[in-house]
């Protein structure tokens, strides 16, 4: 399986500058409890293990580097988001553990919140709230019965804005309208995974980075997980893979890993920052199925991501770039702000996303209860990997909590099929939501 580099493409990886990855597991040791996969939610699992029982050894072993996956590639939105969208969760699910989940959600912010200012993290974090843009009537009727099913059932904290108010926190002539929530950040991703593997190291956890699990193997008292040149001896597992969990067979349907786009422009002179009038900076969404996301780096460029997927079809996982909706992406930037027509675009990258089959996250116990596991972040899980991480970690001390009694911790989770069903079946997901997102936009120009 060939997984490319992304640190030369990806804006975050390569602005980090140099990184000195720790050396890999070149023995074998024992330990407490082991940890597969050095990304938000690996390492936060391992900060909240040897905060629980500090006298533990916690190991981690990552492939690759930290931050190599999702975690160190996103968009660095650091919100309430769950899943796809409200209404599915509601339809799904019902009203209740709706708002259950949005209220996880709210702490799941306020959890990275709190770590970063508690650990002082060097992390470009900001606090400037978020806008979910309506581009149409359609998808402005699909916000506001969103915020009216979370605030006629005690959410507070989010808002409708008109599409005057909106245009005047950020000038696009396509807003009409937009879901206003102050409660939440952006940060830069890459520096944030590696101040959080910073923190746990702190900490007392060993984490070993180019030390693939090549062998997994399951004994009564024990797991084995051997890597090329050592081995982990651990009384209990988590396995913190997300989109990466196909690797193992126990997790592989649970999931399918969905490839998102990013397209980053030149820094943005100031006559340019002055016509969109970005007043306070923010992340924006919009409500399509295959969303538009978008914000301004600390030097001012534009980001810009989603628009469309990449389905892969069996266990591939290099499919990061795609030139079509690259394209797509760069057109987009030009509709949503016209003052940025000729720009440059410097960046274009991209990476998979976990995604179960009934789009909500799905976390909680393997095989039996030595083992815990988190899959399907939906593209929405920089805050939502670290509490996860927390919640595996109270699982795997055995500790009951409100975190773990929530209502999608270790819920029975419906596989997808295997290929060449899978495979179709994502395509039939994905074309459903186009046309879907067609229709809503039928009135738009081009």
């Amino acid at each position: 399986m060939n997984l490319t580099d992304p640190k030369e493409r990806c804006f975050w990886l390569a602005r980090y500058g140099p990184y000195r990855a720790t050396a890999p597991l070149r023995e074998e040791i024992d330990a407490d409890f082991a940890v597969v996969g050095g990304g938000f939610t690996g390492l936060s699992t391992a900060y909240h293990l040897k905060k629980a029982e500090p006298s533990a050894k916690v190991v981690v072993l990552e492939a690759r580097y930290v931050g190599f996956g999702a975690s160190g590639r996103n968009a660095g939105f650091v919100m309430t988001l769950f899943g796809f969208e409200p209404s599915t969760t509601k339809l799904l699910f019902g009203v209740e553990r709706t708002v259950e989940a949005h209220r996880y959600m709210e702490r799941a912010v306020d959890e990275v919140d709190r770590l970063v200012r508690e650990h002082a993290m060097d992390s470009d974090y900001w606090f400037p709230g978020f806008l979910r843009v309506a581009t149409t009537p359609a998808y402005a009727d699909r916000i506001q019965k969103a915020i009216r099913l979370l605030t006629d059932h005690g959410i507070r904290g989010i808002e409708w804005l008109d599409g005057m108010a909106v245009r005047e926190q950020v000038d696009s002539p396509l807003f009409l309208g937009a879901w206003w929530e102050p409660r939440a950040g952006l940060l830069d991703p890459a520096k944030h995974v590696r101040e959080l593997k910073r923190v746990a190291v702190s900490t007392g956890v060993e984490v070993y980075e180019n030390s693939p699990v090549v062998h997994l193997l399951r004994e009564p008292e024990r797991f084995v997980l051997r890597t090329p040149s050592g081995a982990v001896r651990a009384r209990k597992l988590a396995l913190a893979t997300n989109a990466y969990a196909r690797f193992f067979p126990e997790l592989w349907l649970r999931q399918v890993p969905v490839f998102t786009h990013i397209v980053l422009t030149e820094p943005l002179d100031s006559e340019r920052r002055e016509v969109l009038g970005w007043q306070n900076r923010q992340g924006i969404e919009d409500a399509r199925n295959l969303v538009h996301y978008f914000r301004l780096t600390p030097d001012d460029r534009l980001l810009m991501g989603g628009a469309d997927v990449t389905v892969p079809f069996g266990r591939r996982m290099d499919l990061d770039d795609n030139p079509a909706v690259y394209a797509r992406l760069e057109a987009d930037v030009v509709r949503f702000f016209p003052a940025l027509r000729g720009i440059r675009f410097t960046h274009r990258w991209g990476g998979p996303v976990s995604v179960t089959t009934q789009m909500v996250p799905a976390l909680g116990y393997l095989g039996d209860r030595r083992a815990v596991y988190s899959l399907g972040c939906m593209g929405h899980g920089v805050s939502l990997s670290h509490l996860n991480g927390r919640t595996l970690a109270d699982l795997l001390c055995e500790r009951q909590s409100d975190l773990t009694e929530v209502w999608f911790v270790d819920r029975k989770v419906i596989p997808w099929p295997p290929e060449p069903i899978r495979f179709a079946l994502g395509q039939l997901v994905r074309g459903l939501m186009k046309a879907q997102d067609r229709w809503y936009e039928r009135d738009l120009e081009p």
